[in-house]
């Protein structure tokens, strides 16, 4: 009877295990069966992610075929849709529409990273050890401030092409920076104001 007991035991706990883990990959992505007429480019419009990253989290996969299943990389919920939204609206009010994207950008690709953590709000509010805001908004009140249509659609533009790009994870504005850590990192582009690094 002892046997049977430890059998029961071992079950439960691999069908538990098993349930965790489906629970966890649920989290970060979607099922889609495919359609006939669908694209890489219908799918990444319809649940605004990127190509890119359809085709990363199935292998790298270029060919979509009828009836197949496919996954979908996590789909940002309307609330951190509008919380980048409204980083984008602080951050860059005022500068290019570029340059709007390329700071939805930086936060996405912090998001991607090993080097940060793996959520909009927390790479949003994330503090360093000395207890400074990564980003100022978050310090000073302005991100509670609404997001205007650019920055919105510069959020939208930044998720279509997710994972493209040479890989920004900072920006600065060199006139004001005080850091010259931030000011060694390898530059990727300049826009308006802001210089964008990795």
């Amino acid at each position: 009877m002892k046997w049977f007991k430890k059998l029961a035991i071992a079950t439960t706990l691999a069908a538990s295990i098993f349930t965790f883990q489906a629970n966890a990959a649920d989290a970060h992505s979607t099922s889609h069966q495919v359609k006939y007429g669908d694209t890489f480019w219908k799918l990444s419009a319809q649940y605004g992610v990127s190509i890119a990253s359809i085709q990363k989290i199935n292998g790298y996969k270029y060919s979509l075929f009828a009836g197949e299943t496919i996954d979908i990389p996590h789909i940002l919920t309307s609330y951190e849709k509008d919380l980048l939204a409204r980083l984008v609206h602080a951050e860059a009010k005022g500068e290019p529409f570029a340059g709007k994207v390329a700071v939805a950008t930086v936060v996405l690709n912090r998001v991607d990273s090993k080097l940060f953590p793996n959520s909009i709000h927390e790479v949003i509010t994330e503090r360093s050890a000395g207890g400074y805001y990564a980003f100022t908004p978050a310090a000073n009140g302005t991100l509670k401030l609404p997001a205007d249509n650019d920055a919105r659609r510069a959020v939208e533009e930044a998720l279509k092409f997710r994972g493209q790009g040479s890989g920004s994870i900072y920006f600065y504005n060199p006139r004001t920076a005080q850091s010259e850590w931030i000011k060694s990192r390898p530059v990727t582009v300049v826009i308006g104001n802001h210089t964008f690094a990795r």
